[in-house]
């Protein structure tokens, strides 16, 4: 089994994991806590020599000195998973040498999984574009650019789930300038690269992942069309 496949087998697997636990009403937490075990089983099982850095468990320096580790995050978008909303997601990617080579994110209340190894085509972008934006908290940044650039902000849940509505072409630019981690974006970042989409830190700068600090502050997910207006954007709301 290649990388990419168990990538999404493991994403897919977790996501119905998921979708059983939100049937019995149960929360966020029993969700982390069940997903997290199914997936670090799962990793360590077929790839015992990778490190493994996930949210819901406690960081391994042993990860530093590895040139392939698996960045996952068991349920991202855990409020809207408690609200039984559609937009969460189960990111599983492999890091190497610190790009996103490989990723899969699961959206398991939407019945798909999408993977690097087989992106859907990316459709035709709509005008003007949709900007999406954070739902509980989009920042001041994001609505400045989104009113520079005449784009129409969307709020959307999960990091997963608004990355892959570009994808999948529910939306032209993600925007983020609220703080993130390494597992909130790896596998997103890895499907969105592998669909012919633009993805960098805001300030046009690769993302590097594996790195010791977990955080990574800000992110543009976008159409290529797109990439340098919103980068220009930012630097005039941000100079």
């Amino acid at each position: 089994m290649t990388d990419a496949e168990l990538a999404r087998d493991i994403a897919t697997e977790a996501g119905a994991l998921l979708l059983r636990i939100q049937a019995e009403c149960a929360g966020g937490d029993r969700g982390d806590r069940e997903a997290n075990a199914l997936i670090l089983d799962r990793l360590r099982a077929a790839r015992p020599d990778d490190a493994i850095l996930s949210e819901e468990s406690a960081d391994d320096p042993v990860r530093l000195g590895r040139s392939r580790v698996w960045i996952v995050d068991p349920l991202d978008g855990t409020r809207e998973f408690a609200e039984r909303r559609d937009d969460w997601a189960v990111h599983v990617a492999l890091a190497v040498d610190g790009r996103a080579a490989i990723g899969a994110v699961a959206l398991p209340r939407l019945g798909m999984t999408l993977s690097s190894d087989a992106p859907p085509p990316l459709p035709e972008p709509q005008t003007p574009p949709r900007l999406l934006v954070s739902r509980t908290r989009p920042s001041a940044l994001c609505t400045n650019v989104a009113e520079r650039i005449g784009a129409v902000p969307v709020g959307m849940g999960s990091a997963g789930a608004k990355a892959m509505a570009v994808v999948r072409g529910a939306a032209e630019i993600y925007l983020h300038s609220g703080g993130q981690h390494q597992w909130d974006n790896c596998a997103p970042v890895a499907v969105a690269l592998a669909a012919g989409l633009h993805a960098s830190r805001i300030d046009g700068s690769p993302i590097v992942y594996n790195e010791r600090p977990t955080s990574i502050p800000d992110l543009l997910i976008c159409r290529k069309e797109w990439a340098e207006t919103v980068l220009e954007a930012v630097r005039g709301c941000t100079g």
